[in-house]
């Protein structure tokens, strides 16, 4: 390894530049490393995350799981975590003081509940690399030049550097600039939101929760599985995002207005739930139907699904006729809706597209068609769903990608 000191920049402020730069300083202490941000506010995202916690990342620890929560990069990441995976952000975090904890669906937030907590540990463990952060500096223009680049900046400030790393998410500004040093740009769509069903009969219901149902796009024949959310404009919670994430460029190209059904009870075969509605039929027949949920239905939404499916008020399990029970069984398992719109979900908006991911080598996460220019986080063609997978995605290639720019260029 050279001990020859090289300049070297970051450009973007957020969880994934950061973290480049952290690794490349502290395993590259011979080097100047500049971080830039272009506004005055680094590690926006991170703030708002998790809904001001910062869900840092998941508890998943195999990397051969935890790649099927990315709908695009799953195995070009499937390296990359073999290196530097969960275990190894909760190891960085608690080296440094800052402890984890997950929650029952896996994610993981600071035991502090402040992402506060994790943008301090990140900008002291910048201060201690001698880290130069210079903000309100947006790039302009890059240069490639012979033996690196020559960056223009906001404030008409010109760098000059020996290796590059971009880490700045999805700007849409400065993608006709990676264009222009020969990368395909994927174009960009959202990811993660929810779904605006105006004319749902359930709207009034809104705040009923389940904790598993099963959605599905019924032309498109995607579906996810998880917590569903009923919200006064349609459909939240894990399932839709997952969803969301998933088909992101199937509606996109919709327009976001396509048929969906939900499943309310996944786990049941049209035979259990059958079985079930004979027992109550021979074990309650004066009972009225709406008096009782079954399944572990909301008792709301058990009655609205029952007047959706033609089950009158006051009609009891005995008079229930095979037509009412065939019917109400077909609405449990596939009730219909309309989306008709998106809505981005709470702050933590995420796009698919970017840097095409054959253009990347995931081994040192340089270009292949501009050496010495490296990428780190959501600038890649690279999305995870909801809970903690795009931070991972942040922390794991912003590693890598620090690791490898200090190395000469022989070795890499």
């Amino acid at each position: 390894m050279s001990d020859k000191s090289l300049n070297i920049v970051v450009v973007g402020g957020g969880a994934a530049g950061f973290f480049g730069a952290i690794s490349c300083a502290h395993h590259f202490p011979q080097h100047q490393v500049i971080l830039l941000e272009k506004t005055r506010q680094p590690l926006a995202k991170v703030r708002i995350s998790g809904g001001g916690r910062c869900n840092v990342t998941h508890a998943c620890f195999d990397p051969s799981i935890l790649i099927k929560s990315y709908p695009r990069g799953s195995q070009e990441l499937r390296g990359p975590f073999t290196r530097f995976q969960p275990k190894d952000t909760i190891e960085w975090f608690e080296n440094r003081g800052v402890k984890l904890k997950a929650e029952e669906d896996g994610r993981m937030f600071p035991v502090t509940d402040q992402s506060e907590t994790i943008i301090a540990c990140l900008q002291q463990a910048a201060r201690e690399a001698r880290i130069d952060i210079r903000l309100e500096r947006g790039v302009q223009k890059i240069i490639k030049e012979e033996k690196g680049f020559t960056l223009h900046l906001s404030n008409e400030e010109i760098l000059i550097c020996d290796k590059l790393l971009m880490a700045t998410g999805s700007a849409p500004k400065l993608y006709p600039l990676l264009e222009e040093l020969g990368h395909t740009i994927i174009p960009l769509v959202p990811s993660l939101f929810t779904f605006n069903v105006p004319d749902s009969p359930l709207l009034d219901l809104a705040g009923v929760s389940l904790p598993v149902a099963q959605v599905r796009l019924v032309d498109e024949g995607i579906m996810q599985q998880g917590p569903l959310l009923l919200t006064h404009w349609g459909f939240s919670g894990p399932a839709v995002l997952k969803l969301s994430a998933w088909a992101a460029r199937e509606l996109h190209t919709l327009n976001y207005k396509t048929k969906m059904e939900i499943n309310w009870l996944p786990n049941l075969s049209e035979e259990e739930i059958r079985l079930t509605f004979s027992k109550m039929k021979r074990s309650n027949p004066a009972k009225l139907v709406m008096s009782e949920s079954l399944f572990e239905l909301p008792k709301q939404l058990w009655k609205r699904l029952a007047q959706l499916s033609s089950i009158d008020t006051d009609l009891r399990w005995a008079m229930l006729s095979n037509k009412h029970l065939s019917s109400f069984i077909t609405y449990l398992r596939a009730s219909p809706f309309l989306i008709q719109g998106k809505t981005t979900y709470k702050q933590e908006f995420v796009t698919c597209g970017g840097v095409a991911l054959n253009e990347v080598n995931f081994k040192t996460l340089e270009s292949r068609r501009c050496p010495h220019l490296f990428f780190a986080g959501e600038i890649l063609n690279i999305d995870g769903i909801t809970g903690g997978f795009n931070f991972q995605n942040a922390w794991t290639t912003g590693w890598i990608a620090g690791c490898s720019m200090g190395m000469p260029t022989s070795v890499l």
